[in-house]
């Protein structure tokens, strides 16, 4: 078993912490400091986005979302959207399969 402590893990901001990649899935602790923004985006595979800690909001095409500690978003493959945050943020990230059809890791030479 590998575990963690989210809310101790030393993770930087603009400096992602994976935490795991192998197998099915790929998961990734994110700290996003207050008034920044994970501009808008989309990835190959479906992401859940945990909200570890802090206060942020989601916008993905409709009107914003709150969201604070506690809150998990799931994003279908390819659906774009963007998170902000209201005060510093720690979010996990966990997306599945692993790398997702259409990664460009899949059609590396």
């Amino acid at each position: 078993m590998r575990r963690w402590d989210l809310r101790e893990v030393d993770v930087k901001p603009h400096q992602p912490e994976v935490l795991h990649s192998q197998g099915e899935g790929r998961t990734i602790l994110i700290l996003l400091p207050g008034g920044e923004r994970l501009q808008e985006h989309q990835v190959h595979e479906r992401a859940w986005l945990l909200v570890v800690d802090g206060e942020i909001e989601i916008v993905d095409g409709g009107d914003p979302v709150a969201a604070g500690p506690g809150f998990l978003a799931i994003f279908d493959p390819n659906e774009r959207r963007e998170v902000r945050a209201r005060s510093d943020a720690r979010l996990l990230l966990m997306l599945a399969p692993w790398p997702g059809d259409g990664h460009p890791s899949l059609h590396a030479a």
